[in-house]
């Protein structure tokens, strides 16, 4: 009898028998399990597509017929089978595998997939591509593109596109959807409903001999078989051998349980997707201590559920991600005001620009990693309209073990150049909170004063965890309107922040005060400035600051180039030609006259030009030099010069 330990590949699991398949596919379960709950990371979904997984390397000729996983985290399997089970310790952490497919990390991995509801597109490129292909090679014509969707990757616009397309052509495509009625939330929409309704053929016998019912998938012009349990090895077996010697786009229908074999990841689907450590023989989480600063999300949930009760207009959108997003303390006491509208960013943005013409304030909570893929509707049906929708950008910055996929660290350098948007990025919870409050005290005052076309979009950025406050409820006090604060003026060197990377830079400059062999250099050199607003940012205040330092080092946690750094010296450039074209014209501005004095050095301090890889926030900022200590060393060379 073979076990998990002797199989380093596909090929070896081909040449078993198929009864010792449901011994080997407890093993891969257990291995799972045993896996996440010392190391973390994505549990649900995995378990849920076990046999599949070993159903799929044992009919299909992996990595020859490409597979695609769509969305990635149902992969862990899929990984362990492909070569990288002695790795899989790693997964997640720096330096080790990713936790998503990687093209880079395998042949068997055959797309990058860390965002949902891509795999359809992808998959149809590389079958059309093997159509073209077998015009030379008649053996591309026999290589199968497996796509498996699940997790409500389905609903996505985009994945409808792809579909729309598929249909309507001769390509070689297997679509396999994993239904299991669940994304990390429970799945919404009518298709959940209609997928509900549809019941296949019980006898397959090796060929498609029962027609299926007309459905959503065979109006696409998909051949559809289904629905069937995706947890019966031999039948989804003797399923996809059928498949396998058909041609032309199929839609194979499986049901699947969530968490299936770990009882308490089957009765809480959501908390299970990924549990952080747990217990891997009862599944029981390791107790938490809730002590410290409570969470981002935790201040926004619960701030969003305090301003829906005092500003009826107030509505709020999430985009598949309520429990992460902590949206669902208004989603339960407002259910008609705040909505998950699904993995659908681009409805969710107009959606919320629909309200807004309404009269409404939505406030529109999305991940800054997924907020890239609704970027025109946020140019063309928000901003251009000058319509007052609130994006509350959730996992700004560096988000960790997702890695690169996940990491939100382009939101600033896309939304700058957009006219009309102002940007706003607290420094600690307390912040949030205010700003949260202040855009709904202006949105009343612009209201009764019908000025609501004069308001524009505001976006509100914030990290992923914990933040700096041990007191974070406290009454609403509204934030002055583009306007930053001096912490502590200097002599010689402006720290200028922008968000939580401020905290990092003032333990850097009290350890420069307080160290011998630089106290008497530091002491006084530093200022320290939270501008808090990135678009408009505080004018006067960054005039003082041009022209009171020799050197300004910008801090952000997003990329440099484009950023909020590299938009400070483009406006200390474009003030002095200014000043020089009015100086040559005899007029003179009333603002401070930076030519007056010498320019000063800017220093910008965030993410490289680089995608970043996966591991602990902290450890990934200190390979950046962008924690404490890295800065620490970074002030010290300046402080030097």
């Amino acid at each position: 009898m073979a076990h998990l330990k002797d199989i380093n590949d596909p090929a070896s699991l081909r040449n078993l028998a198929v009864g010792e398949l449901p011994l080997l596919a407890q093993e891969l379960r257990d291995f799972i399990i045993e896996a996440v709950a010392t190391k973390e990371g994505h549990l649900g979904a995995s378990l849920g597509v076990v046999e599949l997984t070993l159903a799929l390397h044992y009919v299909f000729n992996t990595p020859t017929d490409p597979l695609i996983w769509d969305v990635g985290h149902q992969a862990y399997g899929h990984k362990i089978l492909t070569g990288r089970r002695e790795a899989f310790e790693t997964n997640r952490q720096w330096k080790g595998i990713s936790g998503f497919p990687a093209r880079e990390e395998s042949p068997y991995d055959a797309f990058g997939v860390g965002h949902s509801s891509t795999g359809v597109s992808a998959g149809l490129g590389m079958a059309l591509a093997a159509l073209e292909e077998g015009l030379t090679d008649a053996s591309a014509l026999d290589r199968n593109h497996i796509v498996v969707v699940g997790d409500a990757a389905i609903a996505s616009g985009m994945a409808m596109e792809g579909l729309n397309h598929a249909g309507a052509t001769k390509a070689n495509l297997l679509v396999i959807l994993n239904d299991n009625q669940m994304g990390i939330d429970p799945a919404v929409g009518a298709l959940k409903q209609h997928f509900k309704k549809l019941v296949g053929a019980k006898d397959h016998n090796n060929t498609r001999v029962v027609k299926a019912t007309p459905n959503f998938f065979t109006a696409l012009g998909f051949a559809y078989t289904g629905v069937i349990d995706g947890h019966d090895l031999p039948t989804l077996i003797t399923t996809l051998k059928a498949l396998k010697a058909q041609k032309g786009p199929r839609l194979l229908h499986i049901k699947t349980t969530k968490g299936k074999g770990l009882p308490l990841a089957e009765a809480d689907q959501v908390t299970y997707h990924a549990p952080g450590k747990f217990n891997a023989q009862t599944g029981q989480r390791n107790p938490k201590t809730a002590t410290g600063p409570a969470k981002y999300q935790e201040v926004f949930g619960q701030t969003m559920l305090e301003l829906a009760g005092m500003f009826p207009e107030i509505m709020a959108i999430t985009p598949a991600m309520p429990t992460g997003s902590s949206l669902k303390y208004m989603m339960d006491a407002y259910p008609s005001r705040a909505l998950d509208v699904g993995i659908a960013e681009q409805h969710a943005v107009t959606l919320a620009a629909g309200m807004a013409t309404a009269g409404k304030l939505p406030y529109c909570t999305i991940y800054s990693t997924f907020l890239q893929r609704a970027y025109d509707q946020l140019i063309h049906d928000v901003a251009l309209q000058r319509l007052p929708v609130v994006f509350c950008i959730d996992r700004a910055g560096l988000v960790g073990q997702d890695g690169a996929t996940h990491h939100g660290v382009f939101d600033l350098a896309f939304l700058l150049p957009i006219p009309h948007i102002s940007i706003a990025v607290p420094s600690d919870e307390g912040q949030l909170r205010n700003l949260l409050y202040t855009v709904a005290q202006q949105h009343a005052s612009h209201k009764a004063a019908g000025t609501l076309d004069k308001m524009g979009p505001i976006a509100i950025r914030y990290p992923r965890g914990a933040g700096a406050l041990n007191e974070w409820k406290k009454p609403f006090a509204p934030l002055p309107f583009a306007k930053g604060v001096q912490h502590k003026k200097g002599t010689k060197i402006a720290v200028v922040c922008l968000g939580p990377l401020k905290h990092q830079a003032m333990t850097a400059i009290r350890a420069l005060e307080n160290q011998k062999d630089t106290a008497q250099k530091a002491q006084g050199a530093f200022g320290l400035y939270d501008m808090i607003y990135a678009k408009p940012f505080d004018q006067a205040l960054v005039q003082e600051i041009l022209s009171q330092y020799s050197c300004v080092v910008t801090l952000e946690d997003g990329v440099i180039q484009g950023g909020f750094g590299q938009s400070l010296a483009a406006y200390f450039n474009t003030i002095t030609q200014q000043e020089t074209s009015s100086k040559n014209r005899q007029q003179y501005s009333p603002q401070k006259n930076l030519q007056n004095y010498p320019p000063p050095k800017f220093v910008h301090l965030g993410i490289p030009d680089q995608f970043v890889s996966h591991g602990k926030p902290e450890v990934l900022y200190a390979q950046l030099g962008l924690d404490a200590s890295g800065l620490t060393e970074t002030f010290r060379k300046l402080l030097d010069a």
